[in-house]
């Protein structure tokens, strides 16, 4: 296996699939925008676009690659490589696009662990946090929470212990860019070939993050408006090799993530609701006050919070309305496709 390949990501499951295309290249896409590609070979970076083929097959965004994505490539050319093929994604990183089509967009793919960033400010909000766990669980990587700016909030174990009550086996960091050393205990994550990717709303601090991992200010960081929100300064998806191993992936800030299909993420994140629901008298209850209502006994008796049953309502409906999109069931078919070829094809080798 190339060590350039490896380096980025390259397990033995990719390259057996790599091996079924004869007279193409494997590559990773590291960065993506404006319709073009930049991805690693063995022969090192360079850029790309996809094939008129390819172009005309795809039926939606989330055919075409994302970062993270490994991907065959036509070399041969004195212009840009030109992709062929995407290899099928271990996970998937998802939300529904923005504007009204209702489509899905990947924001990037074969992740290992997902950072979930949220400041510990003003901006504090476990609801969006419910949102953020519900499609990582989806995606396929697992979510570790990173609680930010530490050094703004007065009463950081108060906050602490709300987020454990909605996070159940997530591992939480807390940090602080005031502290010089604060990143590193993001560091047991990040290992040789194992790819990170930090999601959360602008100004959280997930550039400022990154900076301290790959030791030099590479990206740009603004500070907070007026009103305690962040300024956008990371505009694209680009995955970054990190001088200590293994990649990490920044992406802009999402103060919204619009849910594309998070059924198991909304099971996964809810299971205390879920579980309590299965204990009430009427299999189809609403838990909106049914006499014999387990959640709602939970709430009177102070178990879990109305707000909390209020977030699980509201992402279930929105899924269902995500549902009823044309081409919801195709893209949702596709994408755990992939995911199940990946884990079986990665048992067979690893036996």
């Amino acid at each position: 296996m190339n060590n350039i390949m490896k380096t980025y990501g390259m397990n033995d499951r990719f390259a057996a699939l790599s091996s079924m295309y004869e007279n193409l290249s494997i590559g990773r896409v590291i960065l993506q925008e404006k319709g073009l590609y930049r991805i690693v070979t063995e022969k090192g970076e360079q850029l790309a676009e996809v094939s008129g083929k390819f172009r005309y097959n795809a039926k939606t965004v989330s055919d075409f690659p994302s970062v993270g994505d490994f991907v065959m490539t036509d070399n041969s050319g004195n212009g840009n490589a030109v992709i062929h093929h995407i290899l099928d994604r271990k996970s998937c990183f998802m939300r529904k696009a923005a504007g009204s089509d209702r489509q899905e967009q990947v924001v990037a793919s074969n992740i290992d662990t997902l950072f979930l960033c949220m400041s510990l400010n003003n901006d504090f909000n476990l609801r969006r946090m419910e949102r953020y766990l519900s499609i990582a669980w989806d995606s396929g990587a697992s979510p570790v929470i990173v609680l930010t700016k530490a050094d703004l909030c007065e009463d950081i174990h108060s906050r602490l212990s709300e987020t454990e009550g909605i996070a159940f086996g997530v591992d939480i960091i807390v940090t602080s860019s005031m502290e010089k050393d604060g990143y590193k205990k993001l560091m047991p994550y990040m290992t040789d070939g194992k790819t990170v990717a930090f999601i959360g709303s602008s100004g959280v601090g997930k550039s400022t993050l990154i900076n301290r991992l790959m030791g030099e200010e590479l990206l740009e960081t603004n500070g907070l408006r007026n009103d305690d929100k962040g300024r956008h300064t990371t505009t694209h998806r680009e995955l970054l090799l990190l001088p200590t191993g293994g990649m990490v992936i920044d992406t802009p800030g999402m103060r919204e993530l619009g849910l594309w299909d998070s059924a198991a993420g909304i099971d996964r994140t809810f299971s205390d609701i879920e579980e309590l629901a299965a204990q009430c008298k009427f299999s189809n209850c609403s838990h909106s006050g049914e006499k014999g209502c387990a959640v709602c006994a939970a709430i009177e008796n102070g178990l879990i919070s109305a707000d909390r049953l209020i977030s699980y309502n509201k992402l279930r409906a929105e899924l269902s309305y995500s549902e009823d999109s044309e081409g919801y069931l195709a893209a949702k078919q596709r994408k755990f496709k992939e995911i199940a070829k990946y884990n079986r094809s990665n048992r067979k080798i690893n036996r």
